[in-house]
């Protein structure tokens, strides 16, 4: 219900206003003289307020003028005499919402309490756009504050390399972290150099294409990639980017590269460590490998001793072939011990990976023949003399080949042609992928889980259990990945993912 204080020095109008105005609705409070107003005005906050402006005392117009100083969007409506024009504009002056006249008429007092209403809703509703706007503002101020914070912050930083270009990609801001990075001088780079100059080529072509596209995302999400400094480091970083714009116009870029040098050491520190500590929890499996041997080992020489004493030379050659299985198998579990025991640091030389890939096929050819296993060679021909370490990729496929190869042999299904393929393909950020895949015995779900643990083989007591924990240490000693796709009765593909880096210059 809206309140209205109702203002007149003769009681009678009071009355009759008064009961006029509460059968429209309106909750109405009444004062005989100005002073009782104001306090009556102070007490019950009404919205809008009803005056003659003729009053002894205070008048209509002082009532108006103090109201105005409490709350400028209260509503006052002037009651004046018949012709008093001047009055009527000096309380328009004022701030006054409207003026009636004399004897007061029902159809003239609705239209101005209307008028008034109407007034303290867009009032209301401009108020409250206002305050939207003001947090609008605030809160992109904020944001922009932040924004402003976060690359002063960075720009300050020892450890994130700040690089930003104007909308030809020349660099015009390459704080000190970025030189610690990148090797080149602040005073040879700004000004002089463009990205592509310092950049990794497939970032300088990102941000070519998205300073030259029409409509081209601004944002370049965090990711993690390599550089190769001044002085032919291979440097993993984290990088984000973005393009920046002024009214629709591209106008340069800034690069951000976090120095991962350190968290990959830790990485690798935390790696050696579990690996320390899984040869420790081995322990008892690898005195049960010995164990069996040392089986194999005294049941060969229990058969050589018995042809000996009885001259036969059948059990004498059967004794002696387990020996030198067992021989085989302990040195085959020592080697892969001390393989996957030691540390070893990726030795980076200009090789040609298609051809460690055919070599590794040669040197299988003779094994997969005997076993009625074909060898399918499919290589990428766009994958020339790179850098990378060719004595991890060499042993990683020859264990991975050997592997598929034994799949083969233990698939209990005689009625298929068995095939392995060695493929080589060329992926994008400096990554060669090597694809071993046979459609021999295939894996479960749990077979899977337990694939590179310790000691576990499916090849019962001709596995060391060892071979794949080792052939995963070579290849995250490389930076590089591992993959595995089953089916049991299907085969199996495992997926090698390599960086390599580009040929060094002699």
């Amino acid at each position: 219900m809206d309140k209205i204080l109702l203002v007149d020095d003769e009681p009678d109008i009071l009355r009759v206003l008064s009961i006029s105005l509460k059968a429209d609705g309106y909750n109405v409070t009444t004062a005989q003289n100005g002073e009782d107003a104001l306090v009556l005005y102070r007490k019950e906050s009404p919205r809008i307020v009803l005056t003659d402006i003729k009053m002894p005392g205070m008048n209509g117009i002082e009532v108006l003028r103090e109201i105005k100083k409490i709350d400028d969007e209260t509503e006052v409506i002037i009651i004046t005499g018949h012709g008093d024009i001047e009055s009527a504009i000096e309380a328009l002056q004022y701030g006054a919402s409207d003026f009636i006249n004399k004897p007061v008429r029902d159809e003239a007092l609705s239209i101005a309490l209307k008028r008034a209403k109407t007034k303290i809703a867009i009032n209301q509703k401009l108020k409250e756009y206002t305050l939207d706007l003001e947090q609008k503002v605030a809160d992109a101020t904020r944001k922009v504050r932040r924004q402003a914070n976060f690359q002063s912050k960075l720009i300050r930083s020892s450890n994130d390399g700040i690089v930003a270009t104007d909308e030809n990609l020349q660099v015009v801001i390459y704080n000190p972290s970025a030189e610690y990075i990148f090797g080149y001088a602040r005073k040879d780079v700004i000004n002089k150099m463009l990205a592509s100059d310092i950049y990794p080529a497939e970032l300088a072509d990102l941000f070519r294409e998205e300073m030259n596209g029409p409509n081209g995302a601004k944002e370049i999400p965090w990711k993690e990639t390599r550089i190769i400094s001044r002085n032919g480091d291979s440097i993993p970083v984290g990088f984000a980017g973005s393009i920046l714009s002024e009214k629709g116009r591209k106008m340069g870029s800034v690069a951000f590269f976090q120095d991962l040098r350190e968290i990959k050491r830790l990485e690798q520190e935390l790696l050696k460590n579990e690996r320390l500590a899984a040869i420790g929890q081995t322990v008892a499996g690898l005195a049960h490998g010995i164990k069996n041997i040392l089986h194999g080992l005294k049941g060969g020489s229990y058969l050589v001793d018995l042809g000996i004493n009885k001259d036969d030379t059948d059990k004498l050659l059967r004794g002696w072939d387990m020996i030198k299985r067992n021989i085989s198998r302990t040195s085959e579990l020592v080697l892969d011990l001390l393989s996957y025991s030691k540390e070893r640091e990726p030795e980076f030389e200009d090789c040609f990976p298609n051809d460690i890939a055919k070599d590794v096929c040669d040197l299988l050819a003779e094994r997969a023949k005997e076993s009625d296993v074909e060898i399918i060679q499919e290589v990428d021909a766009s994958i020339q003399e790179v850098s990378m370490d060719p004595r991890t990729l060499h042993e990683v496929l020859l264990n991975l080949m050997g592997n598929a190869i034994d799949a083969c042999l233990f698939d209990e299904d005689i009625s298929k042609h068995w095939q392995v393929a060695l493929r080589t393909q060329r992926e994008a950020d400096n990554i060669i992928r090597f694809e071993v895949a046979d459609n021999g015995a295939g894996m479960d779900a749990e077979i899977k889980r337990k694939l590179f643990t310790s000691f576990f083989s499916t090849k019962g007591h001709r596995g060391t259990g060892l071979g794949l924990m080792v052939t995963r240490k070579l290849i995250e000693e490389h930076n590089g990945t591992i993959d595995v796709n089953s089916e049991l009765g299907q085969g199996t593909t495992f997926i090698v993912r390599l960086p390599f880096q580009a040929r060094s210059q002699s």
